[in-house]
């Protein structure tokens, strides 16, 4: 037996058996080499100079981890305080997906009295107070009272925080650090995910997390979330009851089942939006309609399943509330306008884009329905059932229709138009694009139906109107019309624009852009004839206009004029700046890129000490050189703006003096 020695004190070694009885503890020593004993001179002390090794036994350590995640949502659920809660979500993930499933009224804010005996704490309920059940100037102290002054003091579940997560950071664990994080600081109120991370992107679970530490929530939009279901969306449903918005676009796993349980579990819904979710129908329009008294807004584009079922289910019911109506791709027929026109009594704004089965009826029946007396806005784009008879129908059966856009209606024609004017006795702006069957006569005709209220008009793309050697009858002039834009329009020459300048006097706003058959001929009159004095002109694209029409503007309308834009106008030269520098002190906006102007022309704008302009655009202007940097220096201590891209002639090291001095003003180059 081997000889060992005793720790306790100066005893000598002895003779006796092993300190250990366990063969398995006496190897805890160290031994000097492998299966050899330790023997030591009977007089004398041990010397040890090597310390212990203990190799054999490895000391646990105690963590929380190793808790299942029952125990550690007990213990987790019991931080009272939000911050404590969001700061312990930080140690590790586990932890964070734990601490999100934790719905608000299952968090412990008061603890037991300590009074309570054993027995009674295993079987006496925790105080427990919902964070949504706090009323405004309510705080509960550490043991669940009420404190008296808590208007100082922060209350959560206010919802004004607003979060939006795109593309590769929307992941479940960004959901759940939003619900942990968010309630301590002020409560969620908008979540916007735009796309999902390709690996671990959005699912029911991070919706799940949402809906459980977010009852505050007020706006939700999902944008291209493939991975979303019903199941998640239930849950916003049923923990998120103060949601007023909902934004839904190509989410194809979400069905009627859903958006039928946020419209009877979510009575504030406001605003709804589906677009392109192939399996949304009209089983969601007849619960919206049901259960949401304060819906204002709906927007359905691009799904298939929703027909004139839904839509007049919608309209009969919600049709006192409903205020804006957008219609985009969907397959209803003449019934859902024949509905509209009939139901939509508080309807004020209507958007119909492409709806290719809706006939002329449909438009007539919807302007007879006499239903849209608050109408003020419509605007149809793309709609072949858009005829002269429904167009004059509309007219008449919307007295206060005030803006009016018509965009791609082929078959309209002049009569239908100038019908239109005349029966809506409140427009105020009228725009018209690729209406093509429009000509000369249904212009003019307009500008002569709507003298007393017409504001705007605009014509963009229309190729039918072409000029005509006819004389129009004087008449009374169209004294409201301050803004006029024609962008376009090839046949408009300098013919229409004299009719225009008869008419129109009280011009501020002139756009003539794209108009290739205008020279200094037809403008002059026109601009002579603007009493009020032009506050905004562009004449971008009028390549045949030169110096002499634009001094003339500069000259005339020079103490009003704000803005001028004469982009692509290869006449316009140095001459034109030197008239701007002389006249106008209130220029705020000057666009001359691809213009003939020379550094001569720069120089001039910047000895004119009160000119302040704010944006400059030279783009292209091919003939400038790095002589113009030190007059660019000067305009750009009130330039926010500078534009001087394509411009060969000015050397990369000039440009890089202009960023470094002009550290303002924001330069394209």
């Amino acid at each position: 037996m081997s000889k060992v020695f005793n720790f306790s004190g100066d005893d000598a070694f002895y003779h006796g058996g092993a300190v250990y009885p366990s063969p398995m503890e006496s190897s805890l020593f160290l031994s000097r080499r492998n299966h050899v004993d330790v023997y030591f001179p009977p007089c004398k002390r041990s010397r040890v100079a090597v310390p212990f090794v203990f190799t054999e036994k490895k000391q646990k350590l105690s963590s929380i981890d190793v808790l299942p995640d029952e125990c550690l949502f007990e213990v987790l659920r019991r931080l009272s305080d939000g911050k404590e809660r969001s700061a312990s979500a930080c140690v590790s993930k586990r932890w964070l997906m734990l601490l999100s499933s934790i719905r608000g009224d299952e968090t412990v804010i008061s603890d037991l009295s300590p009074s309570l005996k054993t027995e009674e704490r295993s079987t006496q309920t925790a105080l427990v107070k919902p964070v949504d059940c706090v009323k405004k100037g309510e705080v509960l102290d550490s043991n669940g009272a009420e404190v008296a002054d808590a208007e100082s003091q922060d209350i959560e579940g206010e919802g004004h925080l607003s979060r939006c997560l795109d593309g590769k950071k929307a992941t479940d664990v960004r959901l759940a650090a939003i619900a942990v994080g968010t309630p301590s600081h002020g409560g969620l109120g908008k979540l916007s995910i735009r796309g999902s991370n390709p690996i671990r992107g959005v699912t029911d679970t991070g919706l799940k997390a949402i809906a459980r530490g977010c009852p505050s929530l007020r706006a939700l939009s999902l944008w291209n979330v493939s991975s979303v279901s019903d199941e998640g969306l239930i849950e916003i449903a049923q923990g998120c009851h103060l949601l007023e918005k909902l934004d839904l676009c190509q989410c194809p796993a979400i069905t009627d089942l859903s958006l039928v349980a946020i419209a009877k579990n979510c009575p504030n819904l406001t605003s709804l939006t589906i677009e392109s979710c192939s399996k949304i129908g009209n089983e969601t329009l007849q619960a919206v309609g049901r259960f949401c008294p304060k819906l204002k807004f709906v927007s359905l584009k691009n799904c298939p399943l929703i027909g004139d079922q839904g839509i007049a289910s919608l309209l009969s019911s919600a049709g006192h509330v409903l205020t804006k109506v957008k219609l985009y791709a969907l397959n209803i027929s003449d019934i859902s306008l024949a509905v509209i026109g009939h139901y939509g009594i508080a309807v004020t704004d209507i958007v119909l884009i492409g709806l290719q089965n809706i006939n002329e009826r449909g438009f007539w029946v919807m302007g007879n329905g006499q239903g849209l007396q608050k109408l003020r806005s419509l605007a149809i784009t793309a709609c072949h059932g858009v005829t002269d008879l429904g167009l004059e129908a509309l007219g008449k059966g919307c007295p206060n229709l005030k803006l009016f856009c018509l965009r791609k209606c082929t078959i309209l024609s002049d009569n239908g138009l100038v019908a239109f004017a005349k029966g809506s006795v409140a427009l105020e702006n009228l725009q018209l694009e690729e209406c093509h069957r429009i000509t000369q006569a249904g212009f003019v005709g307009v500008l002569l139906s709507c003298g007393k209220k017409l504001k705007v008009l605009s014509m963009v793309n229309c190729f039918g109107v072409k000029e005509l050697a006819c004389r129009f009858p004087s008449v009374l002039p169209c004294n409201s019309l301050q803004s006029l834009s024609i962008r376009n329009c090839p046949g408009v020459g300098n013919a229409t624009l004299a009719i225009v300048g008869r008419v129109c006097p009280k011009l501020t706003h002139l756009e003539l852009s794209g108009l290739l058959e205008v020279t200094d001929e037809g403008l002059f009159p026109l601009v002579q004839s603007c009493e009020a004095g032009l506050v905004k002109v562009n004449l971008s694209g009028c390549v045949n206009v030169t110096d002499r029409s634009v001094s003339f503007i500069t000259e005339l309308h020079g103490g009003s004029l704000e803005s001028l834009n004469v982009d692509e106008c290869r006449y316009v030269t140095d001459a034109t700046l030197l008239a701007i520098s002389n006249n106008c002190w209130l220029l705020k906006e000057l666009d001359i890129s691809k213009c003939g102007i020379t550094d001569s022309g720069i120089a001039s704008l910047a000895s004119t000490v009160r000119l302040n302009l704010q944006i400059l655009s030279l783009s292209g202007c091919s003939m400038l050189s790095d002589k113009s940097v030190p007059f660019l220096q000067k305009l750009g201590q009130t330039l926010m703006g500078l534009n001087i891209q394509h411009c060969n002639g000015v050397s990369s090291s000039c440009v890089d003096l202009l960023l470094e001095q002009l550290w303002r003003c924001d330069i394209l180059s």
